[in-house]
């Protein structure tokens, strides 16, 4: 049910992204006076559609292939390749005819729409629910370093008050793309010593598999308080109170909740002796096989103090532009990394299951799926913006070339560098849907 569930949102998302895109394109060029011949989601490769219909001189429909959509515009050089068209005089209302600066509109419109989309998405969510995060005040008993984490020299229960020497006022900001995609170094403090920690260039290619509660959870620790206890279930057999502070499970000292939980995990189905501190003594509680894998026991979540800040409609338009601009920034930060060889590209590129499972996930909220929605928006738009022939970004580098130059590029050099952009996409999709089919299923 998880997988449908993934499926869904990742279909209904990147088909709502891809209409609003291209009808940017077919927006721009009808304001321009230019014939749009085709709009479609999904692509009808072989002439195969799903269902189609004609409204004027434009056909719409939804192809049988979805990696993607488009818009055929009369006159233009693109994955069409309708060399027959491109042979025929000119006409007023093609493409070809217009002026250099309005056809580089109508090809820069897709990735406005899909930045204009990101921001109202953000802007709204924002308006709505606000922002809630974790008072990194709060975060008394430290971090929850995973195996990266601990790799890197930090430690479980360490507190990280800075990040590159500005205080961190979030918890949440440990966790963040400041901290993985740039040089970092944290200000730990551990115990009574003050301590800095280097946070490595490449550290996403360590964290990229198992997510990022190997480098760090993505909240804070908490004390090995009890504060609840489920009737019927080992600890309350064994005499468990509330108040009970555990300080060690079958000999091995616990100081947070998380080592408790570790402990009890790695004795499933076996008895347990649980030092309990109560009052000023120690005393040793004997617990009784359990096969979950769990004691029945709740301990003090309320340590860690969430807060909400809330925006008024206006308040909250800049917040999600700047959250718009942080999600297209991060993205070119990454895309420098894997070329500047600090990032492996198998693990710096996701393709439709990686996304479906670890940016919509397998339950449908639908905050969630708008956010997951504006994300990719975003990101769509700056993968359209790069410099390769087939891409927006691709045309957009021709037309600036041909308006230095003061004339227009061959019919044939852009019908080569078409071809090649196909190529390239085509090796980047094959590469990017082994990549995935490796990691989920094989690996």
């Amino acid at each position: 049910m998880n997988g449908l569930i993934m499926t869904a949102q990742l279909l209904l998302g990147l088909s709502i992204l891809v209409i609003l895109h291209e009808l940017g394109h077919f927006l721009a060029a009808r304001a321009f006076g230019i014939k749009v011949e085709k709009f479609y989601l999904f692509f009808d490769a072989w002439n195969v559609k799903l269902f189609s219909f004609k409204k004027g001189d434009c056909e719409y429909g939804v192809g049988w292939l979805p990696l993607g959509g488009y818009v055929k515009i009369a006159g233009m050089i693109d994955e069409s390749m309708d060399t027959e068209q491109m042979a025929q005089p000119a006409q007023p209302w093609e493409f070809r005819s217009k002026p250099a600066w309005q056809r580089l509109i109508v090809m820069l419109a897709g990735v406005v729409v899909n930045v204009i989309v990101g921001i109202l998405i953000f802007w709204m969510l924002t308006f709505k629910y606000g922002e809630t995060y974790i008072s990194n005040n709060s975060a008394h008993s430290g971090i929850n370093p995973g195996e990266v984490g601990e790799r890197i020299g930090l430690q479980k229960g360490d507190k990280v008050l800075a990040i590159n020497g500005k205080k961190v006022i979030r918890f949440e900001e440990i966790t963040s793309s400041k901290v993985l995609l740039s040089n970092t170094t944290l200000t730990v403090l551990r115990g009574n010593k003050t301590l800095y920690v280097k946070v490595p260039d490449n550290i996403l290619n360590e964290i990229s598999d198992d997510g990022i509660e190997a480098f760090v959870d993505r909240v804070p620790l908490i004390s090995s308080t009890v504060v609840s206890i489920m009737v019927g279930k080992p600890a309350a057999k064994a005499g468990v109170q509330k108040g009970d502070v555990i300080t060690a499970i079958n000999d091995v000292p616990v100081k947070f909740s998380a080592d408790v939980v570790e402990q009890v995990q790695k004795a499933k189905g076996k008895p347990l002796v649980f030092d309990v501190k109560r009052g000023g003594e120690t005393i040793a509680l004997n617990l009784p096989a359990d096969t979950s894998g769990t004691v029945g026991i709740g301990f003090r979540v309320s340590e860690i103090k969430q807060e909400t800040i809330k925006y008024g409609l206006v308040e909250a338009l800049p917040i999600g532009a700047a959250q718009a601009w942080k999600t297209f920034s991060d993205n070119a930060k990454g895309i420098g990394k894997v070329f500047t060889g600090k990032i492996q590209a198998n693990k710096a590129f996701s393709g439709p299951v990686d996304i479906a499972r670890k940016v919509y996930g397998g339950e449908w909220v639908w905050a969630r799926f708008w956010a997951s929605t504006a994300f990719i928006s975003v990101a769509l738009a700056f993968m359209n913006l790069l410099p390769i022939p087939a891409l927006d970004g691709g045309h957009v580098m021709f037309l600036l070339i041909e308006m230095v130059k003061g004339k227009p590029l061959g019919d044939k050099f852009m019908e080569r560098a078409q071809m090649v952009g196909f190529v390239i996409l085509l090796s980047l999709m094959v590469f990017v849907l082994g990549n995935d089919i490796f990691k989920n299923f094989i690996k």
